[in-house]
């Protein structure tokens, strides 16, 4: 976690005013609305859920892009995420997401993948790299395979784009989510 939090908030600080007009290769989302989303859900939403606090409609709504210093911002706001994630006792037991309920610790790892999913996504829609430790991707590798189907399902996902199976582990995970991570490799 504290390492896509660090690694989230090198990429966001890298994004330009210019860029957030920019296509991405989400589908129906230009670089502005998938920032808003990225944050939203990975900085906001991780620490409302170790506060086990719904997101309030304020938040939901939020064209965070729009505001000055929005990246530092997400910066201060994935240290408090990370900080309510720190107390050993959030790791414990269900967290409510309204129509259901997940086990903590899931559910954080869930979050995480989407940090450094989505990161890679605004990374690479704006020219640069998302770069984590083989040990955190391996991380992010285990959830993208153990919730795929259901990230599909509601087209979180697009099918898997194959890469050779020597692949870096990251780029395995990317490629899983049906991302194709020679994406990172042309300038935008």
């Amino acid at each position: 976690m504290v390492e896509c939090a660090a690694e989230a908030a090198r990429v966001a600080r890298g994004v330009t005013a210019a860029q957030l007009a920019g296509a991405t290769h989400c589908s129906d989302w230009d670089v502005r609305a998938l920032v808003n989303h990225w944050v939203l859900y990975t900085s906001h939403g991780l620490e409302h859920r170790a506060l086990r606090k719904p997101l309030p409609e304020s938040l939901t709504g939020r064209d965070f892009a729009a505001e000055a210093g929005w990246a530092s911002a997400y910066a201060a706001q994935l240290d408090r995420a990370v900080a309510a994630w720190a107390d050993p006792v959030v790791w414990e037991g269900e967290v409510d997401l309204g129509m259901g309920s997940m086990a903590a610790p899931e559910l954080a790892s869930m979050i995480v993948k989407e940090m450094a999913v989505q990161g890679w996504d605004v990374a690479t829609a704006t020219g640069q790299q998302y770069r984590i430790s083989d040990a955190t991707a391996r991380i992010i590798l285990d959830v993208v395979t153990t919730h795929g189907a259901l990230y599909r399902q509601y087209d979180g996902f697009a099918p898997a784009v194959p890469v050779p199976s020597d692949s870096p582990v990251f780029a395995r995970a990317i490629a899983l989510s049906g991302r194709d991570p020679r994406l990172s490799q042309t300038p935008s």
